[in-house]
This record gives C-alpha cells, structure tokens and sequence, in this order.
C-alpha cells in the first residue's frame, strides 16, 4: 500500500474506564497523540508524560510489535493507519521509530495531524544499498532477539553507546522487558528503517506546525533533524537540547516538555 492523500479517519477517542487495547489516556486539555521508540511501549514517557500531563490530554499509543499490540505486525504504512485510527485528531508526538510513524500519518492524515512534533527522528535512508544494508541489519538483530529472548536483549539494546547518558531509572528497561521477542522481531522486518521509502522529497507537503528536537550529544541526529527542518520548510522549527543524547525527553524530561509546552502555546 502507498502514502494515501486525504484518507478518512475517526476524532479520538472518549477518556472513559475500559479504553481501546494499545491506547492509555491521561491527564485533560488539548490532546497529544504520543508514540514511543523501539523496544518501548506506551508507558515509556516516565517524567516527559507526568510533566504534560498536567495541562494536555495524553493519549499514549503502543506501536504495532509492541506492549499491547505485540500481536500487531505492520509496516510504517500500515501501522500508521491503525495509529492514527486509535489516536484520532491531535498534535502528534513521535520519538525515534515513533516519529517516522508521526510522519508516515502526518502525510496519510494531511487534516488529522494539527500539529507535528519529531524527536530524534529521520525521514529515511536515501541510498539504496546502504538502505539495503540496514535492512540486512536489522533482520539479523530480529533473528538474534528471537535467539536470546527480550530481557537479554533489553540489556544490550540500551548498553549501546546511543543510550548511554541515560540515567538507569530513565531507562525504564523494566517496562521494556514487558515486550515479546516476536513483536520487536517483527517491528525491525516490517518497520525497522532499512524498509521505510525515503519521505525527504515528500516533506514540504506538511503544512502544519512542526517542532523537530534532537539532543547536542547525539550528532548523527542532529544533523538529521536539521535536515528535516530544511526540507519541511518555514512551519518547522527546530530545538536542540544540551548535554543528552538520543532519548533527550527521558534524560532531561522536563527541559524537553518544556519546549513542547512552550512551542505548543504559540
């Protein structure tokens, strides 16, 4: 299936006692649709999401091959259609693989996503044969977590270098290990980013409000983020956080939701 234009979707969903599975509703206000990172689920915002909680309407999403849509095996396209039908309207915040869906719904959904918040994200692999590389890459790493089982490999996922300015209780490997071998094997076949088509060339078809975030010790995705506000055009801004890296909302939650509260007041 390819990027649709224009498709049909519902408004969110009501906070009520027995929301939809792969779905947490919190706090009230104006509502932001959130999707986490791989090997996250929807309860992997810690501090970021008690901080926005206080004056926003949360609606907190496990992306498919995780949490409570383990079960759900996706590609980005498809995944952004079942994301966007349980999120409804909203701004959309995406971290990492969360924000390559955020973008995938951003183009499918051109009237449900208000506003578009990217946090170390990219918009895809433009070179075919190292796009090809990567997709090798990430079916080994499928392979090898189907191999060691979740919680071993929870613990060498954040022992990488990418992650290691974050403080061990912001880690939250523990709901991490909550996912299922099978589920993040088959987010890395289906939506891992050595099987996304490049979006670069799509990007200024966003015409709605767009905050990129990257944190200064993560180089690689500076630079990608300042890309993506180049090519989105004069709706994007773009905000670099000091002192952390990759999962800069985790290791300075509340400079992190401060900018998201601050850029969203505007």
């Amino acid at each position: 299936m390819g990027l649709g234009r224009g498709r049909p979707y519902a408004d969110h969903v009501e906070n009520d006692a027995n929301p939809r599975p792969g779905l947490t509703v919190r706090g009230d206000g104006p509502p932001i649709v959130m999707i986490h990172g791989f090997t996250q689920t929807k309860a992997c915002w810690g501090l970021f999401a008690e901080n926005l909680a206080e004056d926003h309407q949360l609606l907190l999403l496990d992306a498919p091959g995780h949490g409570d849509s383990s079960a759900r095996m996706a590609d980005l396209v498809d995944g952004a259609d079942f994301l966007a039908q349980t999120g409804g309207r909203g701004t959309y915040l995406g971290y990492s693989m969360g924000g390559r869906f955020a973008l995938h719904i951003a183009l499918q959904y051109p009237g449900l996503v208000e506003r578009l918040i990217l946090i170390s994200t990219t918009a895809g692999i433009d070179d075919d044969a190292e796009r090809s590389r990567r997709r090798e890459a990430d079916d080994t790493l499928a392979t090898h977590i189907e191999d060691i089982g979740v919680e071993i490999f929870i613990d060498e996922w954040l022992a990488q270098p990418m992650f290691s300015s974050i403080a061990v209780d912001a880690s939250l490997a523990d709901l991490r290990k909550a996912n299922t071998a099978t589920g993040l094997a088959s987010s890395l076949r289906l939506a891992g980013t050595g099987t996304q088509s490049p979006l670069w060339a799509r990007l200024h078809e966003l015409n709605m409000p767009v905050l990129v975030i990257a944190g200064a010790n993560d180089e690689k995705f500076v630079a990608l983020a300042r890309r993506l506000v180049e090519m989105i055009g004069s709706n994007a801004q773009l905000e670099i956080i000091p002192v952390v890296g990759h999962s800069a909302q985790l290791e300075n939650p509340a400079r992190a939701a401060t900018i998201v509260r601050e850029w969203l007041s505007r």
